[in-house]
């Protein structure tokens, strides 16, 4: 976890290392719009942001006078260390110890969080203790934004690196698991992508956020489903 704080001149110089080249795809995102409108003009607010280091995400939060705290969940699931196996005799993710190693703020103290598309292409054992995690973190009234592909999007579906450009606009960049330090490289290079686990309809993401006071679907024109959530 990184949290970038400062000016936007700062934070981009300690983002730069940590980002390559960011080409890719533009597109308008009703989501996001509707997440920066939630967000208003307070100050000094806190936001996650957890796929991987955006330097335009960083410069675009830092320079409104935000905390931001990057960190890529996905990659971090990946971990060689949090494979078990279940009760059912069958491979599984230690979800304990996951929390215990990530998300790891105070309750109730987070303004809002950008979770992207990542619980379709993480292990399903840990979708639903991330997602209770975000509750437990965000303050009441907190507003969450989360993509979930559609049955359209086909298992080969690109994953993305989601850069802001302005208040309602992303430019998506395609990635794959990026080599990492320790035990987590052997796993990432074992992989030439992401894919996606499963697909969640609209009664599957309504159970995850079902202690949350609120949700918004948006369906944006890639198959992908923009949801908004009100802690």
């Amino acid at each position: 976890m990184r949290l970038f704080r400062g000016s936007p001149a700062e934070s981009e110089q300690h983002a730069q290392t940590a980002t390559g080249p960011r080409a890719g795809l533009v597109r308008r995102s009703t989501g996001l719009g509707e997440f920066t409108r939630a967000l208003g003009k307070a100050e000094d607010l806190c936001i996650l942001d957890l796929g991987p280091t955006s330097a335009p995400n960083i410069r675009h939060f830092t320079g409104l006078g935000y905390k931001v705290y990057s960190e890529d969940l996905l990659l971090a699931s990946m971990d060689p260390a949090l494979k078990m196996t279940g009760e059912d005799g069958k491979p599984a993710v230690d979800s304990k110890r996951f929390l215990s190693e990530n998300l790891t703020q105070q309750p109730a103290t987070v303004d809002a969080v950008l979770c992207w598309d990542m619980a379709d292409y993480m292990e399903e054992s840990l979708v639903k203790p991330v997602i209770g995690r975000f509750w437990s973190v965000l303050k009441p009234g907190g507003v969450l934004l989360a993509f979930f592909h559609t049955k359209d999007a086909g298992p080969d579906a690109p994953c993305y690196r989601y850069h802001l450009k302005g208040d309602d606009a992303l430019e998506l960049q395609r990635i794959g698991p990026a080599a990492d330090s320790g035990a987590r490289k052997a796993a990432a290079n074992e992989n030439s992508g992401w894919r996606l686990q499963r697909v969640f309809n609209n009664r599957h993401i309504e159970n995850l956020f079902r202690d949350f006071s609120s949700i918004k679907f948006f369906l944006a024109r890639d198959n992908v489903r923009e949801v908004l959530v009100i802690r």
